[in-house]
């Protein structure tokens, strides 16, 4: 079996999307997140009562990936409820940078409309694991 489609990968982020835990914002976002060997993870937000302990879907999936031995991404997708598609935090951007800058990023909202960008339009000049090393005087 071949990688998934974009539709397929959006399929898998919809369901994700099913398991939200929003209570307090009512704002539900599922991804799934295809790793470099081919194999899919997904994730959604899990909110917390004090709001800063809150997980977005993309960094679940990528923790989860992580967690089982995959640290090397090839494209995400995103979904949510909204009519427009919604982008990535900026803290999910990071993490993503950290171990595949160029990844791919598929959104879809309910208005229809597919649009998909690379990580590095989204967060350019990133910080990353690059920007560590002591330079050499």
């Amino acid at each position: 079996m071949g990688s998934p489609t974009d539709e397929e990968l959006i399929q898998v982020a919809f369901r994700a999307l099913k398991n939200s835990y929003s209570p307090y914002s009512k704002f539900r976002v599922g991804a799934a997140l295809l790793t470099s060997s081919g194999v899919v993870f997904y994730g959604t937000n899990v909110e917390n009562a004090s709001y800063g302990l809150s997980m977005c879907a993309e960094r679940v999936a990528v923790f989860k990936a992580v967690s089982e031995g995959h640290t090397s991404f090839v494209r995400m997708a995103v979904v949510s409820e909204t009519v427009n598609p919604v982008y990535p935090c900026g803290a999910c951007r990071q993490v993503l940078y950290e171990f595949s800058p160029g990844i791919e990023l598929v959104f879809l909202g309910k208005g229809g409309e597919t649009v998909v960008r690379k990580l590095n339009e989204l967060l350019p000049a990133a910080f990353g694991p690059r920007d560590l090393i002591p330079s050499q005087s």
